[in-house]
C-alpha cells in the first residue's frame, strides 16, 4: 500500500506527506522560499534554485541542483500549466499531486512540516480512456462504517500507483485516520493503527466466490509477505462482476463461500495480512474471478461518490421508506 511513485531525479527513504510552513522565509537574494503550494509553478518558471534550496539535506545528497535543473528544463517543454490535483496529509507530512493542462506530465511531491522537501518525482502521464470512462454495472457502496481516507485512488499512477496495471487499475487503498495520524502509539503494532479490526463490508448484493482466512497478519508492520499478495481476502460475485476485499485480519472473515451476502453485511475485519505495509484494506471491482489474471473495472459508486486519494469518504445513511 505505502509503495510510492519514484522520482525522476532521485527519491528519498521515507517520502511520507506533509504540511506548509505557516509562512514564508526570505532568503539572501530577497526572494520568497518556495512554499509547497507554489512548487509546480516554480518549477515552470524554471526557479531550480529555489526548489533545490528546499530540498532536504538527504535528497540533496542524491542529486545536484544543475541536474535539477536540466531534468526540470526537459520536463516543462510544451507545459504552459499545473494545475493542483491532490492533497494528502498524513502522519506528520503532506503530499502534493499536479497534472499538466494536457493531462500528460505530472508532478508529486512529499513535504514534513517545515516545507522541506523530502521527495520529487517529474514523470510523464499515461491514460486509458475506454477503461476510464467504462463504469461498472453495479453500483457499489462503501465496504466500511465510519470515515475512512483513500490514500490510493484515482485516474493516474501519481493518485494511484495501481493504475499502472491492468489488473489493478482502479483500485483503492483505504486507511482511517485520526487527527492526520493512522496510528497512535507503537508503528510497529497493528494493534497502534486506527484500521485494524474495524468492520469490512459488502459493497452490493452477491455470492462469495473465494475466502482465504487464515494468513497472519504481517508483524512487525512494515514487513510484507509478497508469497501471499492479496492477504486474508474475500471475493464476492455480484454477476460477472466481483469484488475482492484484501490484506484482512487474520481469522476475522465471517462469510463462506457460497454464502449470498447483502449490501452491507459485515464480511471481516480490516487488517495487515498479505503484501501489505499497514494495516488498511484493499479494495478493487473485477471483470473474473481472479485477481491476477482479470482486468480491474472502474466503479460506479453509489450517492454518486468519486473518491480520490486525500480525501476522507463515508457511508451515506439511508433511511428506509
Amino acid at each position: 500500500m505505502n509503495q510510492r511513485p519514484e522520482s525522476s531525479t532521485a527519491s528519498t527513504q521515507n517520502a511520507a506527506q506533509t504540511k506548509p510552513d505557516a509562512s514564508p522565509e526570505t532568503g539572501a537574494s530577497g526572494q520568497q522560499d518556495i512554499q509547497p503550494e507554489d512548487l509546480a509553478q516554480a518549477l515552470l518558471s524554471g526557479n531550480y534554485s529555489g526548489i533545490y534550496k528546499r530540498f532536504s539535506p538527504e535528497f540533496k545528497q542524491q542529486i545536484s541542483e544543475a541536474e535539477v535543473a536540466e531534468m526540470g528544463s526537459d520536463f516543462i517543454q510544451g507545459v504552459t500549466a499545473f494545475n493542483p490535483s491532490t492533497v494528502m496529509q498524513l502522519n506528520g507530512s503532506e503530499q502534493r499531486v499536479w497534472t499538466s493542462g494536457a493531462g500528460d506530465k505530472g508532478i508529486i511531491a512529499v513535504f514534513d512540516d517545515s516545507g522541506t522537501i523530502l521527495g520529487l518525482s517529474i514523470t510523464g502521464l499515461s491514460t486509458y480512456p475506454d477503461s476510464d470512462n467504462a463504469l461498472t454495472k453495479t453500483a457499489m457502496a462503501l465496504p466500511f462504517q465510519g470515515e475512512w481516507l483513500v490514500f490510493w485512488g484515482g485516474s493516474n499512477v501519481l493518485n494511484n500507483y495501481h493504475y499502472e496495471y491492468a489488473s489493478q487499475r482502479y483500485a483503492y487503498d483505504f486507511v482511517q485516520a485520526v487527527n492526520g495520524f493512522s496510528y497512535e502509539g507503537d508503528p510497529l503494532r497493528n494493534e497502534s493503527y486506527h484500521a485494524y479490526g474495524q468492520k469490512i463490508t459488502a459493497p452490493a448484493d452477491g455470492v462469495v466466490t473465494e475466502v482465504v482466512n487464515d494468513i497472519p497478519d504481517n508483524t512487525p508492520v512494515g514487513v510484507m509477505n509478497e508469497k501471499e499478495p492479496a492477504g486474508n481476502v474475500v471475493v464476492i460475485d455480484h454477476g460477472g462482476e466481483y469484488s475482492f476485499l484484501a490484506h484482512l485480519k487474520q481469522g476475522s472473515v465471517t462469510v463462506k463461500k457460497g454464502d449470498a451476502v447483502k449490501a452491507g453485511d459485515v464480511i471481516g475485519k480490516a487488517g495487515n495480512s498479505g503484501n501489505s505495509s499497514e494495516p488498511h484494506l484493499h479494495y478493487q471491482v473485477s471483470d473474473g474471478a481472479d485477481l491476477f489474471t482479470s482486468r480491474s473495472l472502474n466503479i460506479r459508486w453509489k450517492d454518486n461518490l468519486h473518491p480520490l486519494k486525500g480525501q476522507t469518504v463515508a457511508l451515506k445513511p439511508h433511511i428506509q421508506p
